[in-house]
């Protein structure tokens, strides 16, 4: 498989999603659901230029520094990590981490397709019975690039939906989902970046930005933090990866 990768005998979809199955994920088990990168940075832009290496992420870093910003604050977690999580860890069983939530998880899952059955009904019945606040929702691509680079607990990579799953950004459902407090906006279908003008168009440039020269060039970065050697010892402790 890596081979006829590197021949590009087969896309970087194709190839993640083998590596995904050959890891052990599957769209069966929502703890170990298929994961996929963040690829993009500009979610603002009229326009997306993908010849333009400035709108690409980082896909050297882990998700949760790829805003220069937040290295410091993940880095002195690690030093002391039972002060910044509130562990109770008397006998030092616990391994220092620079995150205490994870990259996928069956919450985050159910959080991106929030819209779909049966993702709906695991949502509710996860939230006891209810939605949870419309703030806390899926609401927004730009919103929630934003609080990934605010957020360094937020460190939530993507799904493989995101790259051909147009229905997931619709509430064709009609679900009532509230409205947030701020702005009092009605939270309905996913709210997308400006250079998409449905969630067709999202999906399909998207998809030729995971294909993109850069990405093609750059995926083995991100496939070293989430699939290879900087997964654990001491280079994931210097790619700033260690997780609970």
């Amino acid at each position: 498989v890596f081979q006829k990768w590197v021949n590009r005998e087969i896309s970087n979809f194709d190839y993640l999603i083998q590596l995904n199955t050959m890891a052990g994920r599957t769209y069966n088990d929502l703890a170990q659901y298929p994961v996929f990168p963040w690829i993009l940075r500009d979610y603002n832009s009229e326009e997306l230029d993908l010849n333009n290496p400035a709108v690409f992420r980082d896909l050297s870093k882990p998700i949760g520094v790829v805003n220069e910003k937040n290295a410091k604050t993940v880095k002195e977690k690690y030093i002391s990590f039972s002060r910044y999580e509130n562990f109770e860890d008397p006998l030092g069983m616990i391994d220092k981490f620079h995150y205490g939530t994870h990259y996928s998880n069956a919450a985050g899952v159910m959080h991106y397709l929030i819209r779909v059955e049966p993702f709906t009904t695991l949502h509710i019945q996860l939230q006891s019975g209810r939605f949870d606040c419309a703030d806390r929702q899926f609401h927004s691509i730009p919103a929630t690039w934003q609080a990934l680079m605010d957020n360094p607990n937020d460190v939530k990579e993507l799904i493989p939906e995101f790259f051909y799953f147009p229905e997931f950004l619709e509430n064709q459902n009609g679900f009532n989902l509230g409205q947030l407090q701020m702005s009092k906006e009605v939270v309905n279908d996913v709210v997308l970046p400006k250079w998409a003008h449905s969630p067709e168009d999202f999906i399909y440039k998207h998809r030729k930005a995971l294909e993109s020269e850069y990405v093609s060039a750059h995926l083995h970065e991100w496939i070293d933090l989430i699939f290879g050697y900087k997964q654990r010892g001491p280079a994931a402790v210097e790619a700033l990866n260690v997780f609970y």
